[in-house]
């Protein structure tokens, strides 16, 4: 080795696109969210704290494939586009989860660093608070999050219509390449609970979707306390006062947490640059290698009443008997790796939290190295050079039904060297789609040398008990 330091995985859009990624001034942070913005009811947390990193520590930048938006902030602890340990991406949420109950009272927020294996759950002294998380990067950040707060119970948005599911409420995410988000609970009173309220997203841009979200929930359930938990704060000073103005209007107090906060700095063409990158630079992906990896197949055994994730809520008391499951379904798969084998576990869009307890309890069987990510609708211009984020993509249709005509992509898995690669689906997502030639399956094939396909049963609404769910 000769001790160079790696090039940082946002080098490359910098220098093409003038695209800087800064950070705050931690002090200067602070100091105007305790005094300017309390008063007008949004505060920013900024300083000092458990898990507290630069920005260009949790992310680096790549370009969309998005008329709207130049770039991508990506994220190394997320477990959506770049293959990471999953001991580290749980640990990032449970810090962001450490930070929203400092704001909340939680006497002891102290018990918890990057390298931490276990957390305490921390206990408010009003109560615990209810948890939502954005479809589709934070759904497992969200439960995580969730995970941190003894007996806090979790909902998340979603993209997937499910019949049969009164919807509560729906958003925008103006931005995305999916603006549509549905509040879809079992239980219609699910929001109706006093406490706080903690609002999950990996990055927090604008601000804009924050809004919409509140104004959503407030509307089905006014509160007087919300807490915005996200990796990344990135909103520009023209930006912050919104949530201020949003506060002060609604009669609650708002909070924002990060574990790194900073503005992303863009120049007056970065649109026309950017496109002008893709359609010189965005071939079309070559077909896969002809040997194909052998493929098995595990119908995960699953509780009855068990939800799989937070689509229709996901209660505390549901959280023991996933992480029971999680370690039975690892050992079932473990069984079947050769032990020096490297191994990547792959969730499936909103699928990423169940994912990720298999993985962490897979990272505790397994002797050989094993990382996660998850499938994403997210379309980004690949770019196979040192200093940039998305280094490879497999594109694949769509297998779960929803927005059929959009293709899904898999990042910075092909080449990466993974000798196994596990994929978790749900059965909604277990179609023809998936296994056909050009599906999810048939890509996985091409890049490894064994693929594990692992089918959860998705809870649907009518399947639940009645009770299942409530307080």
């Amino acid at each position: 080795m000769n001790g160079t330091a790696p090039i940082w995985s946002g080098t490359w859009v910098t220098e093409r696109l003038g695209v800087r990624l800064t950070d705050a001034d931690a002090e200067a942070e602070a100091e105007a969210g305790t005094d300017a913005r309390a008063d007008a009811g949004a505060r920013t947390d900024a300083g000092a704290g458990p898990g507290r990193r630069r920005v260009a520590d949790l992310a680096g930048l790549a370009v969309r494939r998005n008329p709207r938006r130049a770039h991508l902030v990506v994220s190394q602890v997320l477990g959506k586009h770049v293959p990471a340990d999953p001991h580290v991406i749980y640990a990032a949420g449970r810090l962001l989860g450490l930070r929203a109950a400092a704001v909340l009272g939680a006497d002891d927020t102290t018990g918890g660093d990057w390298d931490t294996e276990e957390f305490e759950e921390v206990k408010l002294p009003g109560g615990p608070p209810l948890v939502v998380g954005y479809a589709e990067t934070a759904t497992s950040l969200g439960h995580v999050v969730a995970d941190s707060f003894a007996e806090a119970d979790y909902l998340h948005s979603t993209r997937r219509s499910v019949p049969g599911v009164a919807l509560l409420g729906t958003f925008d995410e103006a931005h995305s390449h999916a603006t549509e988000h549905l509040l879809l609970p079992a239980d219609p009173a699910w929001l109706d609970r006093d406490g706080p309220l903690v609002l999950v997203d990996d990055e927090l841009t604008t601000g804009r979707t924050a809004e919409a979200t509140i104004r959503a929930l407030h509307a089905a359930r006014p509160r007087e306390r919300y807490v915005l938990a996200t990796l990344l704060d990135l909103r520009t000073a023209a930006d912050r006062p919104r949530l201020a103005a949003l506060g002060e209007a609604l009669g609650s107090r708002i909070d924002v947490v990060s574990l790194a906060a900073g503005e992303v700095r863009l120049p007056a063409d970065v649109l026309e640059r950017s496109a002008e990158l893709v359609a010189s630079l965005d071939v079309p992906q070559t077909a896969a290698p002809s040997a194909q990896a052998a493929v098995t197949r595990v119908d995960a055994g699953w509780p009855g009443g068990l939800p799989e994730g937070g689509r229709h809520g996901f209660a505390a008391t549901h959280r023991p008997a996933l992480l029971d499951t999680a370690g039975q379904v690892a050992g079932q798969v473990a069984a079947g790796l050769p032990g020096d084998a490297r191994v990547l576990v792959l969730g499936s869009e909103e699928l990423m939290y169940a994912p990720l307890l298999l993985a962490r309890a897979l990272a505790r069987l397994h002797p050989g190295t094993v990382r996660f990510s998850s499938t994403t609708r997210s379309p980004v211009l690949p770019v196979d050079e040192p200093g940039y984020a998305i280094r490879t993509r497999l594109t694949f249709p769509a297998h779960d039904g929803t927005d059929i005509d959009k293709p899904r992509f898999v990042y910075n898995v092909a080449g990466a060297g993974f000798d196994r690669i596990v994929l978790v689906v749900d059965r909604t997502g277990d179609t023809p789609a998936l296994w056909e030639t050009g599906g999810l399956v048939a890509a996985l094939r091409g890049v490894c040398k064994g693929v594990t396909v692992v089918v959860i049963p998705d809870l649907r609404p009518a399947e639940q008990d009645p009770q299942e769910g409530t307080r």
